[in-house]
């Protein structure tokens, strides 16, 4: 009975609660004050994210650049600052075609692409965004069609461990 009442009690603080996107206006996250493991707030945190996982249909956000934002989001929540906090993006796979620009992505699948709003905003939020020239040519993607704001690098692999050399954690997505 008492776990009962501690449910109906607790239903509208959780109801309550906004998710929150302090850095990139996608990905939206909860902040947990309550939380006892939180990012130390003296460190660097220096990532390349292999984003491999594109979208399931062509008029919604790439599930890996999605979750790219969440972690951004992450950090800044957690109270590290934007200058403390590098990310660069190995886009390659099913997360490819993500980069084309609208006409280009229009013409390929009938509908405007979703990510690019997605993509300005974590390279406004300091983001580095690469694709994999690998990918680009396996998937019939011209280097014309990648947006200004991404830049092709030779391989998903060269970039992933060029960074990982550089003592960058890495991530994927």
């Amino acid at each position: 009975m008492r776990f009962l009442l501690f449910l109906v009690l607790l239903a509208p603080a959780l109801a309550a609660q906004q998710k929150v996107t302090p850095a990139v206006p996608f990905g939206g996250i909860y902040d947990v004050p309550e939380a006892t493991v939180r990012p130390d707030t003296s460190l660097t945190y220096n990532f390349v994210v292999d984003v491999v996982t594109g979208s399931e249909e062509p008029d919604s956000l790439g599930e890996g650049l999605y979750r790219v934002a969440r972690m951004v989001n992450l950090f800044a929540v957690g109270g590290i600052p934007a200058e403390k906090v590098d990310v660069v993006l190995a886009i390659h796979g099913g997360a490819t075609v993500g980069v084309m620009d609208n006409a280009s992505y229009r013409e390929r699948f009938g509908v405007d692409n979703p990510n690019i709003p997605l993509i300005r905003a974590l390279k406004e939020a300091g983001v580095r965004v690469t694709v994999c020239g690998q990918s680009l040519l396996g998937r019939g993607v011209p280097t014309e069609a990648v947006l200004p704001e991404v830049e092709i690098a030779t391989s998903m692999l060269t970039t992933v461990a060029m960074y990982q050399m550089r003592g960058y954690g890495v991530m994927q997505f």
